[in-house]
């Protein structure tokens, strides 16, 4: 199995653990998986840009203010 590389980081885990929910709990609020959640929190997969506004939506942030993109070396 291939291992994911981080591509940006992100602020939902501080932003649920402030408002008391769990992974589960947002996922059933954004009509996702648990495990898609988990990925986000570490940065490993990147969501889609309506998932991407639904969360800025759901923590009353902006999109920038929860997700910061990291420089990606493509010189593979």
């Amino acid at each position: 199995m291939a291992r994911r590389e981080k591509i940006f980081n992100t602020k939902i885990k501080v932003l649920r653990a402030e408002r008391g929910i769990t992974q589960e709990d947002l996922a059933i609020d954004l009509g996702v998986n648990r495990s898609t959640i988990s990925e986000i929190e570490r940065g490993t997969f990147n969501p889609s840009l309506k998932l991407a506004f639904s969360m800025a939506n759901y923590f009353n942030k902006t999109v920038d203010e929860i997700f910061e993109m990291l420089e990606v070396d493509n010189n593979d």
